[in-house]
């Protein structure tokens, strides 16, 4: 209730550089929430690698240099450091995978978002992602918490159910035909369908992928930062794969 009407009317007010600055920030606290889960017992390396990893976005976005070689300085200096901070040398080569899993899980997924705020009608494309989402989380929730019976994936998610998933998918379609219908006439009732379709099913997944993640590192949630709804990254998870799905159907569908 507090920070919803603070996003909206950020997005609608800011311009393209304030709202990269945004995604950078949610970028910094996602990469050092992943590295407390993924590296606990290796602190100063994950803020480190939180705050290298998070260069990767205006790299991605500015196109200062290329990614690839921007990557390739991070994967040789964390290489480096690997083998100068060995800790528990059966684990290091795991520790080494995660550090870089990070620096592609969320900077390169989260760049589209500020790809996509940079199209035209940029605006209308985030608030249409927000919208997919959110209505898609909410009719999973309602529906799976009072019709749910069958378990969608019960060794990475026990609560989620397929009655959920389809309800789901159902409030995104409704998310997006109320979307075309207001503040995106340029949508068409049938392409809003097909985007609600596409992205709805991909955020789940990515909501599937994080809680693969926080099971597989035996915590409950991402962080604190949110009372009551945990922390960054899991108010990202579906986001971080719907973007870049939102991206392409903009791109190459619209």
């Amino acid at each position: 209730m507090v920070a919803l009407p603070i996003l909206i009317a950020f997005i609608l007010k800011s311009g393209f550089f304030p709202f990269f600055c945004l995604i950078f920030a949610l970028t910094a606290v996602g990469l050092l929430e992943f590295y407390r889960m993924a590296i606990p017992e290796r602190k100063n390396e994950g803020l480190f690698a939180a705050l290298a990893g998070s260069m990767l976005l205006p790299v991605l976005v500015f196109d200062f240099l290329p990614f690839s070689l921007g990557l390739t300085l991070l994967v040789l200096l964390f290489t480096l450091l690997s083998l100068v901070k060995i800790k528990d040398i059966k684990q290091s080569a795991a520790e080494t995978g995660l550090i870089f899993l990070g620096f592609l899980y969320l900077p390169l997924l989260m760049s589209y978002l500020v790809l996509l705020r940079n199209m035209t009608h940029g605006v209308e494309w985030i608030f249409l992602l927000l919208i997919i989402v959110m209505s898609g989380d909410t009719g999973a929730f309602y529906v799976g918490s009072s019709l749910g019976k069958r378990k969608l994936y019960p060794i990475v998610s026990p609560n989620k159910s397929v009655e959920g998933m389809i309800g789901g998918l159902a409030g995104s379609i409704v998310g997006a035909l109320l979307a075309c219908a207001t503040f995106f006439p340029e949508l068409t009732p049938a392409k809003a369908v097909v985007a609600a379709i596409l992205v709805g099913l991909v955020g789940q997944l990515g909501d599937l992928f994080e809680s693969l993640l926080k099971r597989s590192f035996a915590v409950k949630d991402s962080g604190n930062l949110f009372p009551g709804h945990g922390g960054m990254l899991d108010r990202l998870d579906s986001v971080l794969f719907a973007a870049p799905t939102l991206y392409l159907f903009a791109r190459y569908l619209f």
